[in-house]
């Protein structure tokens, strides 16, 4: 699966593990002081609302630090383990990763559009709430107000616009990387079909378990880019915003509580998930196995009058059936806990802050960005959550595909798959 894409892969995502890390801790740690040796001052006061948020010094600074970071990584790699994927694994992936994260960055403008915008509006209707509308404003109040809320407006599609254009291009790219990776798998496979051949189900497995795989990690995998880039980009926003939050029901008063509200929350609704659905992949895994006996049966018997009989398909078939019944089972009591997390999950962020609305501390405006940054942060978190559905049938396509890989290295079957 990986080795057919990547060179040396258990080396190279190692090596990326490692590289990422120290790049994203100097950036981090060390951007203010790395930009002013290199003669650039990125330091800003407050955010720029707008498109202008996009060539700041400090996002042009980002973007040839990123692109130096690639082109040294690539290098190493081009040089040590030359690959016929290269360019897609290497240089696609980081493409990949650069525009999720500027699309990510588009919802932190998005964010901190939110704060005028929706302070505005509650500075406009503040006179009906206090019974002052019958006064009414003057001419020029008006329109300085209809100018504001047209200019913030403005502002806003122009953002929405540039994430339309985001989205498709990343999309666009992510399709062709990810048929690059299928096609890759199945070159690689395709020439060990003689060792292949055997193993129950290979046509379907070269043919349909690749295209599934390349499809769930067009999703998936940009699922999960998405979700480690945002939790890069909105938990500096949310630490900040957590300042006017001085205290939580029940626990009282602590340092940064929504931080440490939406990481408790997504680690308990994340291992949650986890421990209920842990029998799925294999009875996933085995369902596939039993559809796949059925169905090579009944190829067979197109052929061959001997086979396919009826006591046969009978007893083929009850094997389907009591592994349906079985994932029926299992995907109940599992989806009963994901809605009741999910649900309980839309009003959370709203108790959260039943102290600091109660005594109002904050403004509409303020309201908003909490709202928008805790959701931001804590649906990153909850990746597992979101995507457990997915997982489990990637896993499952994992499993298959390992087959494969131990009949190429002249390895025994998995144990899953010696026996249906």
């Amino acid at each position: 699966m990986f080795k057919s894409f990547f060179p040396h892969p258990k080396w190279f995502l190692l090596s990326l593990v490692v590289f990422a890390s120290i790049s994203c801790g100097i950036w981090y740690g060390y951007n203010e002081q790395l930009a002013s040796a290199l003669g650039f001052d990125i330091t800003q006061d407050a955010p720029v609302i707008g498109l202008g948020f996009f060539i700041t010094p400090a996002f042009l600074f980002f973007y040839a630090y990123y692109l130096s970071c690639t082109l040294l990584f690539a290098a190493f790699w081009f040089s040590l383990s030359p690959h016929k994927w290269q360019w897609w694994s290497i240089i696609g992936s980081s493409a990949i990763i650069f525009s999720t994260y500027f699309s990510v960055q588009v919802s932190v403008a998005i964010n901190h559009w939110r704060r005028p915008f929706f302070d505005l509006i509650q500075s406009l209707l503040r006179p009906i709430e206090e019974g002052a509308a019958d006064k009414g404003a003057s001419p020029e109040q008006v329109a300085d107000a209809t100018t504001q809320l047209f200019d913030l407006i403005m502002i806003f599609a122009e953002i929405a616009f540039l994430a339309i254009f985001i989205y498709v291009i990343t999309r666009f790219l992510v399709s062709h990387y990810i048929f690059r990776w299928r096609t890759a798998m199945n070159d690689y496979y395709t020439k060990q079909w003689a060792q292949l051949r055997k193993i129950e189900g290979a046509s379907q497995r070269v043919q349909e378990d690749t295209m599934q795989f390349a499809s769930i990690m067009e999703g998936l995998g940009v699922a999960l880019i998405d979700s480690v880039m945002t939790l890069f980009a909105f938990l500096p926003v949310l630490w900040t915003l957590s300042e006017y939050v001085s205290e939580l029901p029940i626990v009282g008063e602590i340092a940064h509580p929504l931080f440490y509200a939406a990481l408790f929350w997504s680690v308990f609704g994340t291992g949650l998930l986890a421990l209920v659905g842990i029998k799925l992949p294999g009875l996933q895994f085995k369902n596939q196995r039993v559809e796949a006996a059925f169905r090579k049966e009944l190829v067979y018997g197109e052929d061959d009058a001997t086979r396919a009989q009826p006591i046969q398909l009978v007893e083929l078939f009850d094997r389907v059936r009591k592994n349906y019944f079985r994932l029926y089972f299992h995907y109940m009591y599992f989806n009963v806990a994901r809605m009741l997390y999910l649900q309980a999950d839309n009003m959370f962020v709203f108790l959260l802050l039943v102290p600091t609305i109660a005594v109002g501390a904050i403004t509409f405006g303020v309201l908003q960005q909490i709202m928008s940054a805790f959701g931001q942060v804590s649906n990153s978190f909850q990746y597992l959550v979101n995507s457990w559905t997915t997982i489990v049938e990637l896993l499952s396509v994992r499993k298959r595909l390992a087959s494969f890989e131990a009949a190429i290295a002249h390895e025994p079957l998995p144990e899953i798959d010696q026996n249906v």
